[in-house]
């Protein structure tokens, strides 16, 4: 009965750690999230959908 110990352990210190990342991820390398690059493009956007229609030909 005692190899069942050491087995236990370490599948309690592999689950531990799984947990662990599961709960507190990394953020995915590459994706970085800069405050004036979104800024920049929520007022672009809005200009975008406050700016008047364009003009249409009268008939």
């Amino acid at each position: 009965m005692s190899t069942l110990k050491p087995e236990t352990g370490d599948l309690q210190k592999s689950l531990e750690t799984e947990v662990e990342a599961a709960l507190n991820p990394g953020e995915a390398e590459g994706f970085y999230r800069d405050t004036r690059e979104c800024l920049g493009l929520l007022l672009v956007a809005g200009a975008a959908l406050l700016s008047p229609p364009t003009p249409r030909p009268k008939k």
